[in-house]
């Protein structure tokens, strides 16, 4: 078997954001993928960060994105506790990450994922065994000349 994935809010949002096709259906795709597959994971703090920015930015009403969230739970969710808030305190300290960006980066390593899917990192990071990959990078198109 295969290492788990951790998935954050970016790709939950892009799955609702039709804003951007591609990226969009980049995102549902993964997302099919990983529930199919069992192989994703996520924490509390990206259901809540979705919840957030979906009834916000994305104007989906508090039901839509309610059902979503229970959607989205079938992955597996991973509850953090002090420690981890203190490991991600560090991970800020060390690698001037904001303290949710750490806070995600806890959760994938403590929970044993390999691969973190993110735009909000550098591509090809690493932190403690864990890669940063950016599932939309190719789904870009090529910069015009």
């Amino acid at each position: 078997m295969t290492a788990p994935f951790f998935v954050d809010t970016d790709v939950l949002v892009y799955a609702d954001d039709a804003r951007d096709a591609v990226k969009q259906e980049t995102a549902r795709e993964l997302l099919r993928r990983l529930l199919r597959e069992r192989s994703g994971k996520l924490s509390l703090q990206v259901l809540q960060e979705f919840f957030a920015v979906a009834t916000g930015k994305l104007g989906l009403a508090a039901v839509d994105a309610r059902r979503r969230i229970e959607i989205f739970s079938h992955l597996d969710v991973v509850r953090l506790e002090v420690d981890d808030v203190l490991a991600a305190i560090d991970l800020h300290r060390l690698h001037q990450l904001s303290i949710w960006d750490a806070l995600i980066v806890r959760a994938a390593v403590m929970s044993g994922c390999r691969t973190l899917y993110t735009e909000d990192l550098q591509h090809g990071r690493r932190f403690e065994g864990l890669q940063v990959v950016d599932p939309f990078r190719a789904a870009e198109p090529p910069a015009s000349a």
